[in-house]
């Protein structure tokens, strides 16, 4: 036994001075979240920083999964080199003049009638409980623990420490840090009022986490004659003297350039770009383009090693490439940034699409503890659920394994829940299937979303269907928001490390989010695909497409298309011979028909045209936007089983009805006659015609 571990111990170290002489300095290529900079950590030693968190790193869960991370980029640059190898001078030609005409559509589109305001709270939680104990100021703190920290103050981060980093590595790097552990409640306390400061200057002002929101600030300057740079100062002010906090503010002609500009005088600061487009296009063309909100490591990476772009400005002279690299919706983001363009838009109310809430702990195998926390979880998704009157009908488990290996699970249901002992209940279920298993994350999402019999509609402007048509007895069909149905619909989302974000406030980072930080595409169950359009109009579809997009349809939902096709054809041919059999023979071939329906229409197809494009409804997403795409197949799939449930149940009414109707016939020997409309002009009230009551059922 001695003589084995003797051998592994000159294995190892065989293997350490062979990593030395090919790169004598392996901590250059080890890039992490950890060792990017933020504000404040400027003049640090970067190089010891990457040091020692690569030391500290090395050899981990962590810094395995982050190598796997890094051959799978590097594969991906390879891939597109590959394809730019094989364009032809006359490709290179044709997609620089589409983006050159796109160039041209964008600049026509440039809006500088607006003025944006991005507020950022300087290292908000550590500053928060700084406040409140006095006695650590001047000092290095973090708020988190030394599994990980959620923020470090600039005292700390002169010494590399910053957010999202652990905190043994942390204390590596700063001996005198000081650990305070995380306290929402009171960080949620300071928010809100820092956002009775904003609704001062913008009431629907943008809140994009509990330390930052975006204003729009057009209207104050106009009503009273004062420059941007006063309204901001101003607000900065106001934020002090309300909370005893500090802030930092960006102003610029959209939101993408005002998130920017918050960063460049940081803390305690603040940095105006006029509503000028030479002023933009000289802003922006230096501007290194990581900088940019939604452009991460990743698309850095690629952008860099592949097309040699480092600045926004290089991304206009290189845009024929990108045009012929990316899709349509990656493309026009990057030329957008080249151009300093972004939203401007005070966007109208939206109604939440999910809710989430998730857990980091100390990774563990122990079943009981892991039940324990998905119970906390749900506790807590229940609440915020029940605090905006909101009812889900698809519930996602999302698992971070030891090995970093991010897992989604969801279940679909007929009704909607809210209540924590149905979350639970369901979460358990599709957490046991995954044991065992040894975890350092749970999260739970709840989408397909609806306002629920307790508590306030998302929008008080808009009322339901059901406050006009439904009333006394029928009310009650409708049922309690947490009751259940036995029919329940799984789909298993394949394991990746591109998770969608679990977050309990409804925040606005959508429009920021890289675009090529995932090459994942969701692999969707046959039997859960979404479905809705007739058959004559899958068949256009299915016509139009290339070769290489007809390889992505499922050869089994091929065959049983045609297969449905067949029968839908065959039907219709026995009704048309059998429409002289009589009153009961055509209604038994509507029920057949009926029913046929139903199949039908659950049989079509849904992918990704081109890796971007719905082929149900036309909506284009990128392969990197993991979530939006998940939740547009949850939605079309919500669709599809309540049209279902719903169709079903009309089509059995409307069978009924006509039953009765036969009978009622054949015993009369006449028909009934239709009852005459109302004389002198009288108006049937809308009432009459919907349910009062169950006993038609």
């Amino acid at each position: 036994m001695r003589g084995i571990v003797k051998e592994r111990e000159i294995e190892i170290e065989r293997g350490i001075e062979m990593e030395k002489n090919e790169n004598p300095r392996p901590w250059e290529a080890y890039h992490t979240a950890y060792t990017n900079a933020k504000a404040g950590m400027d003049g640090i030693d970067k190089e010891k920083v990457q040091r020692v968190v690569y030391d500290m790193s090395k050899g981990s869960k962590y810094f395995e999964n982050e190598k796997r991370k890094e051959d799978l980029i590097k594969q991906r640059i390879e891939n597109i080199r590959a394809q730019c190898a094989k364009l032809t001078a006359a490709d290179v030609t044709h997609y620089q003049k589409l983006a050159d005409r796109r160039i041209l559509e964008l600049e026509a589109a440039r809006d500088l009638s607006r003025i944006w305001l991005h507020v950022d709270m300087d290292a908000f939680y550590a500053a928060v409980e700084t406040l409140s104990n006095p006695s650590l100021k001047g000092k290095p703190v973090a708020v988190g623990s030394m599994s990980m920290i959620s923020t470090a103050n600039y005292e700390a981060r002169r010494y590399g420490v910053r957010a999202a980093m652990p905190g043994f590595i942390a204390c590596k790097l700063c001996p005198d840090l000081i650990f305070v552990p995380t306290d929402f409640k009171k960080y949620t306390y300071y928010s809100d009022l820092t956002r009775k400061v904003f609704e001062k200057y913008d009431p629907n002002f943008m809140a994009a986490s509990l330390d930052e929101a975006y204003l729009d600030i057009t209207h104050v300057c106009n009503e009273r004659a004062i420059t941007s740079a006063e309204i901001s100062e101003e607000l900065r002010t106001s934020i002090y003297e309300e909370t005893g906090l500090t802030c930092s503010a960006g102003v610029a002609p959209n939101r993408l350039l005002a998130k920017v500009c918050s960063d460049i005088n940081k803390p305690n600061g603040q940095f105006v770009l006029p509503n000028d487009r030479m002023a933009v296009m000289t802003f922006i063309a230096s501007l290194p383009i990581r900088k940019i909100g939604g452009i991460g490591k990743v698309t850095e990476h690629i952008l860099r090693d592949v097309f040699e772009i480092n600045t926004c400005n290089e991304m206009l002279q290189k845009g024929g490439l990108l045009c012929a690299m990316f899709s349509h919706t990656t493309a026009d983001f990057f030329l957008s940034v080249g151009l300093g363009l972004g939203r401007t838009d005070a966007p109208q109310f939206k109604f939440r699409k999910s809710m989430s809430s998730e857990r980091t702990f100390s990774v563990t195998d122990d079943d009981a503890l892991l039940c324990q926390k998905l119970a906390e979880i749900a506790e807590m998704l229940s609440a915020e659920m029940k605090k905006e009157g909101l009812c889900g009908r698809t519930l996602t488990l999302k698992l971070k394994t030891a090995s970093f290996e991010v897992r989604t699970r969801a279940m679909t249901f007929q009704n909607h829940i809210c209540s924590s002992q149905d979350i639970l209940k369901y979460a358990s279920k599709l957490l046991k299937a995954e044991y065992p298993v040894s975890l350092r994350l749970i999260g739970l999402r709840m989408s397909h979303l609806k306002e629920g019999k307790v508590g306030a509609l998302s929008d008080p402007r808009q009322k339901t269907l059901s406050h006009f048509i439904m009333s006394g007895d029928a009310l009650k069909n409708k049922g309690d928001c947490s009751s259940l149905s036995s029919e329940i619909s799984y789909h298993i989302v394949n394991d990746t490390e591109s998770d969608f974000s679990f977050d309990t406030r409804e925040t606005y980072h959508s429009e920021f989010r890289d675009p090529l930080d995932s090459n994942y595409l969701p692999d969707l169950d046959d039997n859960s695909q979404t479905f809705g359009k007739s058959l004559g109009q899958m068949e256009r579809i299915l016509e139009s497409f290339s070769d290489g997009t007809a390889e992505k349809v499922n050869a089994w939902n091929m065959a049983e298309f045609t297969h449905k096709k067949e029968q839908h054809e065959e039907s219709q041919l026995l009704e048309t011979e059998s429409s002289s059999s009589g009153q009961l023979n055509r209604v038994n071939d509507e029920a057949n028909m009926l029913n046929n329906d139903a199949i039908y229409s659950s049989n079509q197809l849904l992918f990704w045209v081109d890796d971007h494009k719905c082929s149900l409804c036309g909506i284009e997403l990128p392969q990197s936007f993991v979530a939006e795409r998940q939740e547009h197949f949850d939605f079309h799939l919500a669709e599809r089983l309540q049209n279902e449930e719903s169709g079903a149940n009309s089509k059995k009414f409307k069978l009924n009805q006509r039953l009765i109707t036969s009978d009622a016939t054949t015993s009369q020997g006449k028909r009934k006659k239709h009852k005459p409309p109302p004389k002198d002009g009288g108006q049937i009230p809308i009432h009459a015609f919907f349910v009062k009551s169950n006993q038609n059922f």
